[in-house]
């Protein structure tokens, strides 16, 4: 059962992780893979990568991308939303704590924070949605 406008920008403002997929160009199937996201209810779902990473060229190349986040109980749930970027910009460390602090806390995310991974050079990627596709298969 398809899930309402309010029942899906809820669920996706869990600190569930998502699956981004992005064109990888022709003769390849889609680059597919998991990682951390920020979305708040009525706001534009963003992403943080590294400014290097293949995904962040991929996305660059393309200028679309698409997320879905799913979870098996109690019951099974997803939502997926694909549009094109509306905005990239380089991370601030103000962006990098707000995405980090979604999924980590206390000493955990004073670690990550201190780490190498969080001090990359990193970009922010804004999505406009445009298609939505969600589902509730234990809401019957």
């Amino acid at each position: 059962m398809a899930l309402s406008k309010e029942e899906r920008e809820a669920f996706l403002a869990e600190p569930l992780t998502a699956v981004l997929g992005v064109a990888a160009g022709p003769e390849r199937g889609p680059l597919l893979v998991p990682l951390w996201y920020f979305y708040e209810p009525g706001g534009r779902p963003w992403i943080l990568t590294g400014r290097d990473s293949r995904k962040a060229g991929l996305i660059a190349e393309t200028g679309r991308f698409s997320l879905l986040v799913q979870r098996l109980t109690p019951t099974v749930r997803y939502v997926s939303v694909e549009g094109p970027v509306e905005e990239s910009a380089s991370a601030t460390a103000e962006r990098v704590r707000e995405i980090a602090g979604r999924y980590l806390s206390g000493e955990a995310l004073e670690q990550y924070l201190a780490s190498p991974v969080a001090m990359e050079e990193s970009v922010v990627i804004r999505m406009r949605p445009e298609r939505w596709t969600s589902s509730d298969l234990g809401a019957w």
